[in-house]
């Protein structure tokens, strides 16, 4: 399976081959910064699974790992699309938004719960179900 993700104008592209090897959600508030949400949905896949078309630019930080991390986002219009970093060179993220598929697998996992805002909902769903309860343990 292949899969698209792209930036807002469509000049910044990810193609993804293959199934994620995670799926999540963050609560934290670097993500919360940097999505302008209370929320982050992410993607983790291998290197080797993707290719990235069009031109970007390159924020860098370092996390809260210690950690260089590098969210590429579009110059044009400003989507972060995906980010890579030193902690495991082998990887990449890509934001489960920018696929626009309804049918994307659910998020498997949740970090930075304790910033969840009021409210919320920080459970993650399983894989087999988006409407009943998680059949999976936080992480």
């Amino acid at each position: 399976m292949e899969r698209t993700a792209t930036c807002h104008c469509g000049q910044l592209r990810v193609i993804a081959t293959g199934e994620p090897e995670r799926v999540y959600v963050c609560h934290c508030k670097a993500c919360q910064h940097r999505t302008g949400s209370i929320i982050h949905n992410g993607s983790s896949w291998r290197k080797s699974q993707v290719r990235v078309e069009g031109e970007d630019k390159i924020y860098a930080r370092m996390a809260d790992s210690g950690f260089e991390i590098r969210f590429h986002f579009c110059p044009h219009c400003g989507t972060s699309v995906f980010w890579e970093g030193d902690k495991n060179p082998a990887t990449c993220g890509v934001a489960v938004g920018c696929f626009a598929d309804p049918d994307f697998p659910p998020p498997d996992s949740s970090a930075g719960r304790r910033r969840c805002i009021s409210g919320s909902d920080c459970r993650p769903r399983s894989r087999t179900s988006r409407n009943r309860a998680p059949e999976v343990a936080f992480r």
